[in-house]
């Protein structure tokens, strides 16, 4: 970069600098230390995410990111509301402004990397108001009570003052996990939500409606109390007639989905484990050789998280452009059916461009509309249930595909951040010159094809596994992400324990 022209962003970095933030250590963090911090930080989350916002009427209020719960690592009615929403929005503004050259930042410098952290707290402040203000004043409703208190525009400033702390604290979460800690705390705040929603929704024996007793129409909700009750209760012309069908598709948590979340769980853990191995050899020590691993999910699953976050943000805005008594006065904009239609109390599109672009439930929001649209129609035809599940599945990929590229760019996951991360160590590969360049031009082979097969495939493998659902409602893509956010960490834990016995392998890594 011309350091005589340096990026605007400079001026609002001291801005960021003066944010509360979690300082980095000055040398090497000790792996018990840094497990010791893991778990803290966990139990914490788990500890906010039953804070339930003070002031708040749970029965009045409308969650508009129920749909994308799980996967937003929050708790609805909560302070933890927001959960990862503002990060990941402001994550997604920064790479698309970096990525399309708007921001002229090069995030291989150390002084341009400083700034680009500064100004993403900042941008983390304000994406927090930013999702805070419409959900408040729209559809966090506070209590009679709260607002006799405090008056109806001071119960609203505490509301939004409750729901920004839990958002910041989250943000300093996830920044001791990567300082002080293994592995992202985004994604481990995913995997702990989806987790908890999976096995209650798998093992919870209270039944539907709680209020009442057991019965055919009111069973256990989880999905093996459920297959267990109804088969003791119900004779052979009883299942024939109507007992597989609730097993197997009854809402909430039907068979279908536990059975979906098992073929998940394989299809992610056999693509995690593919990769192409490229040999290399040290410099100054003969016989000491290596392998660097290209992996098939090179990308990781940050680039659907986004892209999810992504689909999420365009919901809430699609619902108050039409539910929200402001909002829906614009002209063109506001009210417009083409844009989205929401059904009075609902969160989720029920058409319009929003529809077309919403989450697939399982297989009886859109599969059974398709081959028995007598018995499970959802108000749409049989063209625009196919339509539906296509967009879904095209913009999920090409999403993903965009923010695998922004994301490998941005991380120093490029050929050219790998090329220097190797010759650094002292490592080449067998046959070639050891020279950054030479790795780098070896690499370009690979890294810039794997990267857009993995976006692909991790968004393919997101949508797919929404379109045929999951127990607890925690989402096809909210499993598909703790699946690697699991298996990524587990192969952290082995790097850290590598270093920890070989202070050597630091600097290949990049630790301290």
């Amino acid at each position: 970069m011309d350091d005589a022209k340096p990026s605007l962003l400079y001026k609002v970095k001291p801005i960021g600098d003066r944010l509360p933030a979690v300082k980095r250590p000055e040398g090497h963090v000790h792996f018990r230390t840094k497990i010791m911090w893991v778990a803290v930080i966990l139990v914490l989350y788990f500890v906010m995410s039953n804070v339930y916002v003070w002031g708040l009427d749970q029965s009045g209020s409308l969650d508009i990111f129920a749909q994308y719960r799980t996967i937003m690592a929050g708790a609805s009615g909560t302070i933890l509301q927001l959960g990862i929403g503002p990060i990941v929005t402001a994550s997604i503004i920064m790479q698309l402004f970096v990525g399309a050259k708007i921001i002229k930042l090069d995030l291989s410098n150390r002084k341009d990397k400083a700034c680009y952290q500064s100004v993403m707290k900042v941008l983390v402040l304000v994406m927090i108001f930013i999702e805070a203000v419409p959900q408040v004043y729209g559809y966090l409703i506070p209590s009679s009570t709260f607002t006799s208190t405090f008056g109806d525009a001071g119960a609203k400033l505490l509301i939004i003052l409750q729901l920004f702390i839990g958002s910041y604290l989250v943000f300093l979460f996830d920044e001791v996990i990567s300082k002080w800690g293994i592995g992202s705390g985004i994604s481990l705040f995913i995997a702990a939500g989806v987790s908890q929603a999976v096995f209650t929704g798998a093992l919870n024996w209270y039944a539907v409606d709680s209020s009442t007793g057991y019965s055919l129409s009111n069973p256990p909700a989880g999905t093996i109390p459920k297959a267990i009750y109804i088969l003791m209760n119900t004779n052979s012309s009883e299942m024939a007639s109507g007992g597989y069908e609730m097993i197997l598709l009854g809402q909430p948590n039907p068979m279908i989905a536990l059975v979906g979340t098992l073929v998940i769980f394989l299809i992610v853990v056999y693509l995690e484990s593919s990769r192409i191995e490229l040999p290399l050899s040290h410099g100054n020590a003969r016989g000491a050789r290596g392998k660097y691993p290209i992996k098939l999910m090179y990308a990781s699953n940050i680039p659907v998280i986004l892209m999810s976050a992504l689909l999420a943000n365009i919901s809430m805005v699609c619902l108050l452009l039409y539910t929200n008594s402001f909002l829906s006065s614009i002209p063109f904009l506001g009210g417009n059916d083409l844009i989205g239609v929401y059904e009075t109390g609902s969160t989720t599109a029920s058409g319009g461009l929003a529809w077309y672009l919403s989450t697939p439930q399982g297989i009886t929001d859109w599969l059974m509309p398709i081959l028995n649209p007598a018995s499970y129609g959802n108000g749409h035809s049989v063209i625009q249930n196919i339509c539906h599940v296509l967009i879904y599945l095209t913009v999920m990929v090409i999403g993903s595909i965009m923010f695998a590229k922004f994301w490998v760019e941005t991380t120093n996951l490029g050929a050219k951040s790998v090329a220097n991360n190797i010759q650094r160590s002292g490592m080449q590969i067998p046959g070639f010159r050891r020279d950054p360049r030479i790795i780098e031009k070896v690499l370009e082979r690979y890294i810039p094809t794997i990267t857009v097969l993995s976006g692909a495939l991790i968004g393919l493998l997101a949508g797919v596994a929404d379109m045929i659902g999951t127990t607890g409602n925690a989402t096809g893509t909210g499993l598909l992400l703790t699946v690697g956010i699991v298996i990524r960490f587990y192969e952290a834990l082995g790097k850290e324990q590598m270093m920890e016995m070989n202070p050597m392998m630091r600097g290949f890594f990049g630790g301290e």
